[in-house]
């Protein structure tokens, strides 16, 4: 749980659930919702999707950020990777949102380091991996 802009508490999960929908909104593949509270200390949830070119990573990241923006009032407190769109990292403390060139997602392969982690189902089409 988390303190949103209101000063109400928010489930986290909640964050994570509308990250994974506004990255389907813009057809990313492989949405992954990864409970990573236990594991780590530093954040609740980590969300993956991918894109197939920069074009659709930016727009994908894009409306991560306006849903988020819009429906919570939450802004990232840091992205990065927006130079060449192969891998961007969203940053908001209690979740962190990775956008990823199908390439480069293969070639870090997030979901085998963070094997052990709960994956939370968010309604949308399984990874096809599982």
């Amino acid at each position: 749980m988390c303190s949103g802009s209101r000063g109400d508490l928010i489930d986290t999960r909640e964050y994570a659930l509308i990250a994974a929908r506004a990255a389907s909104n813009k057809l990313a593949d492989d949405i992954l919702i990864l409970d990573v509270g236990d594991i780590i200390s530093i954040t609740d949830y980590f969300v993956l999707a991918s894109g197939g070119n920069p074009r659709q990573v930016r727009s994908i990241v894009d409306e991560i950020e306006a849903r988020l923006k819009t429906e919570q009032g939450v802004a990232p407190r840091a992205i990065e990777g927006l130079q060449d769109n192969s891998w961007v990292l969203m940053d908001y403390g209690f979740m962190v949102v990775h956008v990823f060139l199908e390439e480069t997602r293969s070639f870090y392969d997030l979901e085998r380091l963070w094997a052990d982690a709960e994956r939370v189902d968010w309604g949308g089409p399984r990874l096809a991996a599982l």
